[in-house]
């Protein structure tokens, strides 16, 4: 695929789950991960993209989950990902700056039921660079949904994590570029440098 005109008032970076429950769990090699992504996350800043951090969290009661969601349902009797449960604050390695916008989402893909879409509409956003945890969860999903938004993509391999590393490998190689274009944090902070 070819590369996307990269126009920095059009494009916005996102970090998704890099809760520290989630971070800790699914990330084979979190400081790695972390060291990467806070280079990455501070190089767009430096270029002026817009950033956004996306999380997965619940109502006290977890009103948002249904009892059929295979995924989800599990999660009501553990208290975690709850707005005030210890974990499921952003990581403070990539935490968000002032101003910059937080999503919250109680399903896997970034969009599912989010005012992400709208927000990035709303400030001419037409590129997305993807980071997060899982590679197979929410990269996934929101890869499948940004590219049918008309987005284009970027997704930046080694800011993204799963805990089967042979599911990253075969995302990334096989199935990841027929929607998007594949980069490592290094070539993708180059180009924008």
């Amino acid at each position: 695929m070819n590369e996307p005109v990269m126009d920095p008032r059009r494009t916005a970076l996102l970090l998704m789950d890099f809760q520290r429950t989630i971070v800790e769990r699914a990330a084979p090699d979190p400081a790695g991960l972390l060291d990467r992504t806070a280079r990455l996350l501070a190089a767009a800043r430096a270029a002026a993209l817009r950033v956004a951090f996306v999380g997965v969290g619940f109502r006290d009661g977890y009103p948002e989950v249904s009892a059929r969601n295979q995924s989800f349902a599990a999660v009501r009797t553990t208290g975690a990902f709850l707005s005030a449960a210890p974990g499921s604050e952003i990581h403070p390695a990539v935490a968000p700056a002032s101003g910059e916008v937080v999503v919250t989402k109680h399903r896997v893909s970034a969009f599912a039921g989010t005012d992400l879409d709208m927000i990035l509409r709303a400030n001419d956003i037409d590129t997305l660079v993807l980071t997060g945890i899982a590679t197979s969860g929410v990269v996934l999903s929101t890869t499948r949904h940004a590219a049918d938004a008309d987005y284009r993509l970027v997704i930046v391999r080694d800011c993204c994590a799963d805990a089967d590393e042979e599911v990253h490998r075969v995302l990334m190689e096989k199935i990841f570029p027929r929607q998007a274009t594949v980069t490592t944090a290094e070539e993708w902070m180059k180009s924008i440098a």
